[in-house]
């Protein structure tokens, strides 16, 4: 067996033991070292893992564990430092999503990943899906025709955030999907949202991706609704696909069903549109855990130094699309067109207005109006490394639970 590839995960809140406990199940992987702020979460994993060693101080992990890569599970806003820390120590790093608070952060990343010949993925999760590959193959097989518009919903009851709002936390798995789907980046990108919670924190937002050939996504994230639902349905113009994820038997259903115009008439009364209905088509789905197949992947491209599916630069593409929503959240939902993004930014970021509109909330700090309110809620004024050997710090729901997940 090839030598295993020594790794240690940062951040054990909320998503960092699934990472734990699908890096651990890897034949190739020697999982070493799980770092966290919270004793109270080191002790509690070192009971289901007793063989994998917790560690309180982040430098730990980064100098004299002899680990060959870094997994980042914590709060988006400590994506950057650490990130930035692991690859500046030689260690092949994977993400959490989003990539950074900033693209400038991402691209920062990039670069200093680049120099080193190290390999920067990020968790873009549900392109590692079963499901997720066979509508990819579907589209590129043509059964679907032109795809005409894609409609995701992506809704829940919480988990409430303080540091980014719902459009950062929850729209990065369909938008990743659309993109990957799309096969490219959106000319412009409205968004429309409302704080019911936290002020300053959006919990719900709808969003529109305008793609070219008159193409378009819509994308509603929510923190409040009552159910949980995973839905997306792709419209071409000759089939359609309806993905449910939460579904355990029938996750995508193709339907046989579409609109023709007729090509020639003359008068207003010969005008009739056709309407086509076949069957439904349910293929079958092969049963894996997309995140242990991301592992896998991450693993995969360490050893044979090949490109991730989800590198730096689609991470850096989905925190553009990020900052033109909140950008766009502040223009009350109009369009702002991607290759308008930095020119705003900078705006921004000199205290300038924006199209007329004053944007007051800065997207280094995770777009979020409370990440910039002193420490208010527990929330850091700014992005910074975290304190990482001490005592167990806020982790802004409330709670003490060291790093959180991103």
């Amino acid at each position: 067996m090839a030598k295993q590839i020594k790794l240690g995960v940062v951040g054990c809140g909320y998503w960092g033991p699934n990472l734990i406990r699908n890096f651990r199940s890897l034949p190739d992987c020697s999982l070493k070292m799980m770092c966290d702020l919270s004793e109270d979460r080191l002790k509690h994993l070192r009971s289901l893992y007793p063989e994998v060693k917790g560690e309180t101080d982040f430098s730990h992990m980064l100098n004299g564990a002899g680990l060959d890569a870094i997994v980042i599970a914590t709060s988006v806003k400590q994506h950057f430092p650490m990130a930035k820390a692991a690859l500046l120590a030689g260690k092949h790093t994977l993400i959490e999503k989003p990539m950074a608070a900033s693209s400038e952060q991402c691209e920062e990343l990039i670069e200093i990943a680049r120099k080193k010949g190290l390999i920067l993925m990020v968790s873009h999760t549900f392109l590692y899906s079963p499901a997720v590959t066979k509508i990819k193959e579907i589209v590129e097989w043509g059964d679907l025709g032109d795809i005409r518009y894609i409609s995701a919903r992506r809704l829940n009851l919480g988990l409430f955030q303080q540091d980014i709002n719902v459009a950062w936390d929850l729209a990065p798995h369909d938008i990743s999907i659309i993109l990957h789907i799309m096969g490219e980046m959106p000319i412009s990108v409205n968004c429309r949202g409302s704080a019911h919670v936290t002020p300053g924190v959006e919990d719900v937002t709808s969003m529109c991706l305008t793609f070219g050939k008159d193409r378009s996504a819509i994308v509603q994230s929510s923190w409040l609704d009552p159910r949980k639902i995973r839905e997306m349905t792709i419209v071409g113009s000759k089939r359609m696909i309806v993905y449910d994820d939460v579904s355990q038997l029938e996750k995508i259903r193709i339907f046989d069903v579409r609109v023709e115009r007729p090509p020639h008439y003359d008068t207003f009364a010969e005008f009739h549109y056709a309407y086509h209905y076949g069957d439904v088509l349910v293929p079958y789905i092969k049963q894996e855990e997309p995140l242990k197949n991301e592992c896998q992947h991450f693993l995969d491209c360490i050893r044979e130094n090949k490109t991730p599916l989800s590198n730096g630069t689609q991470g850096l593409e989905m925190v553009r699309i990020l900052e033109a929503s909140s950008i766009s959240l502040q223009q009350h939902g109009s369009a702002v067109r991607m290759d308008q993004v930095d020119a705003l930014r900078h705006e921004l970021a000199n205290g300038h207005h924006a199209n007329g509109f004053a944007i007051a909330r800065s997207l280094n700090n995770g777009i979020s109006k409370a990440a910039r309110l002193g420490k208010a809620n527990g929330i850091s004024k700014g992005p910074r490394i975290p304190k990482i050997n001490g005592g167990s710090k806020t982790n802004g729901l409330g709670g003490r639970a060291g790093y959180l997940p991103g």
